[in-house]
């Protein structure tokens, strides 16, 4: 067979092949790499919030009297009494805390607050501010005393809250809180007067002597109630203005006296029943993000 023949027998033979068969050996099939999920960074502290606020207490009322006893050194015995008159007031009070926001409606935070305030109340007596027998001058006059004291709390309250919506920056809310409160009275200052009655005191006129009687301190059961509204200063910090109404529990006031301590007295002299405060609020909330 001559070279042109197998030329011609090779070419004949390739073409009737299948076309597959030409191509196999060029094709190269496609390879699919499954994509990996995209990252999703985790926000550490989402929810959380600081919180910083003041306030002004509008009015502070007494839950009930303030009681004391009275104690008589010739008989050994106690009596109990109310003062005559009686007035408490709070003024400016500041804390903090933090807080964690769960979804767009609830919220709960624990707070720590600071405050002080006064009291102020007046006693009669049918009795002399003297012993009678030692002075007996003091015969038919009586007694009156002017009573002052001092005292500053610690709050710590845990607080819950509802957020009513944001209408154009502004979210309204209400929510209410639990605690206690560490009351602290300083000592009472109690000065006492002789006044005319069916005998005159003698000079000098009215004022007798002043006596501290030592304060006393303790946790107090406290309750609170709450509303306002916040404002988005930006996204990440709200001005907040509210009210509260806060209980703070009733407990011991002050001590005997030392001259009636030994004279015999012993345990607690003044108690009071707990007082209500009304307040106004400011603070800002910032949130963690």
């Amino acid at each position: 067979m001559t070279f042109l023949s197998r030329m011609i027998l090779t070419g004949t033979a390739l073409a009737v092949l299948p076309i597959p068969s030409l191509m196999a050996a060029d094709y190269d099939p496609p390879i699919f790499v499954e994509e990996a999920p995209e990252y999703v960074p985790v926000e550490v502290g989402s929810g959380w919030y600081l919180r910083g606020d003041i306030g002004y207490a509008v009015t502070t009322s007494a839950k009930g009297p303030f009681n004391y006893r009275t104690f008589d050194a010739l008989t050994a015995t106690y009596g109990a009494s109310t003062f005559a008159t009686s007035s408490i007031d709070t003024g400016f009070t500041f804390g903090g805390g933090i807080g964690y926001r769960f979804n767009e409606w609830i919220r709960a935070d624990a707070t720590i607050e600071g405050f002080q305030g006064k009291f102020e109340g007046t006693t009669t007596s049918a009795l002399p501010c003297l012993d009678p027998v030692a002075n007996p001058a003091y015969v038919g006059t009586t007694c009156r005393s002017e009573d002052e004291a001092r005292y500053n709390g610690m709050s710590i309250m845990a607080n819950a809250y509802v957020d009513l919506g944001t209408f154009a920056g502004f979210t309204p809310y209400a929510g209410a809180g639990a605690g206690y409160t560490y009351l602290r009275w300083g000592g009472l200052n109690n000065d006492t007067y002789c006044v005319d009655g069916g005998g005159a005191c003698p000079p000098p006129q009215a004022y007798i002597s002043t006596v501290t009687h030592p304060g006393e301190q303790s946790w107090r059961f406290t309750y609170a109630f709450m509303a306002g509204v916040a404002y988005d200063v930006t996204d990440v910090l709200k001005l907040d203005v509210g009210y509260r109404y806060r209980h703070i529990d009733g407990g011991d006031m002050f001590r005997f006296d030392p001259a009636s301590v030994t004279a015999g007295a012993t345990g607690i002299q003044g108690t009071e029943s707990g007082f209500d405060q009304h307040e106004v609020k400011v603070g800002i909330r910032y949130e963690i993000w």
